[in-house]
């Protein structure tokens, strides 16, 4: 639908003679002059005023305007206006999932990226903004995976600002920003020494942990969340299929990371210690709840990588 504008310092009428005529109004010589008036995509009208002597910029405003709604391009002015703090924020607390990756990510960019870019508009992302951004992340010491953790969360922030219609393009996208450079690391594997010099230092009760580790190649918390159960010494096989971690604070079991359920080989002197350590620290069940919407992914994911494999058609 067409937009129009209404001068607000006249009005026309209809005078004794039959012929419409302009008068000015209570308004004139007052304010804004030009109001420009359109549709915005949800059927409300809305508008924008310009004072006496713009009505060229009045009509050049409102023809984009309106070109934008027809093209499916329109950005609300008062959408675009909200700062990128404000609408992080929201946008967090409607995320659902993991609560420890919700509160990482509301970590990060409070400490990252608020203090640099949070009060920008929405509106007002450039390319140039998120250059600069980078080259601070990068100035500031933080290790360079860090850095485009942090530089990742801007950018799913900026993309919901895009899908919600406050921003027409995402600035992160842009050809001409880089990721955050990683930087040269090298990974040094233990050597046996240093390994079996981690394990006498340990517990007595806990060395298995070191033995699992190095042996199996499982997680921190793969290694916690280990149960008897999943321990086949017949077949010499560990099944991964669980892990302990923390969510905002309390313990709880999960999916292996990624939710990737998996099988590894359990050499001889791993399958040993294992068997010792159970005969002189017998097994005691524990009860933990399962992380917030994890327990039936992990149940259906569990349920398909245990499936025997169905026979070719013939």
């Amino acid at each position: 639908m067409a937009g129009s504008i209404q001068d607000r310092w006249f009005k026309a009428e209809t005078n004794a003679d039959g012929k419409t005529v302009r008068i000015k109004t209570e308004r004139y010589g007052t304010g804004m002059r030009y109001r420009a008036r359109y549709f915005a995509p949800d059927g409300k009208r809305k508008g924008k005023s310009f004072p006496d002597g713009q009505k060229r910029l009045t009509e050049q405003w409102l023809s984009k305007v309106t070109a934008d709604v027809a093209r499916g391009d329109y950005i609300d002015p008062n959408a675009s206006r909200m700062s990128f703090q404000e609408f992080a924020e929201g946008w967090l607390a409607s995320q659902s999932g993991d609560p420890n990756t919700r509160a990482s990510m509301q970590s990060q960019l409070r400490l990252h990226a608020f203090p640099r870019i949070g009060s920008r508009p929405l509106g007002s992302f450039q390319p140039s903004h998120i250059r600069e951004f980078v080259t601070q992340l990068e100035a500031s010491g933080m290790s360079g995976a860090y850095a485009r953790v942090i530089f990742s969360n801007v950018r799913a922030v900026l993309s919901a600002a895009v899908e919600d219609g406050c921003l027409r393009r995402n600035p992160c996208n842009s050809r001409t920003v880089t990721l955050p450079e990683m930087g040269m690391r090298r990974v040094v594997p233990w050597q046996p020494d240093r390994v079996f010099a981690m394990r006498g230092a340990m517990v007595e009760r806990f060395r298995p942990m070191v033995d699992v580790g190095a042996g199996c190649g499982l997680r921190q918390g793969e290694i916690l969340g280990l149960c008897v159960d999943e321990v086949d010494f017949d077949s010499g096989t560990l099944h991964v299929v669980q892990q302990l971690k923390l969510s905002l604070s309390k313990a709880v079991f999960a999916p292996p990371k990624g939710g990737k359920f998996r099988d590894v080989p359990l050499p001889d002197p791993v399958a040993k210690a294992l068997q010792e350590h159970i005969e002189r620290f017998p097994p005691v069940e524990i009860t933990l709840p399962w992380m917030p919407s994890s327990r039936d992914r992990a149940r259906k994911a569990l349920g398909e990588a245990l499936r025997p494999p169905q026979e070719p058609p013939r």
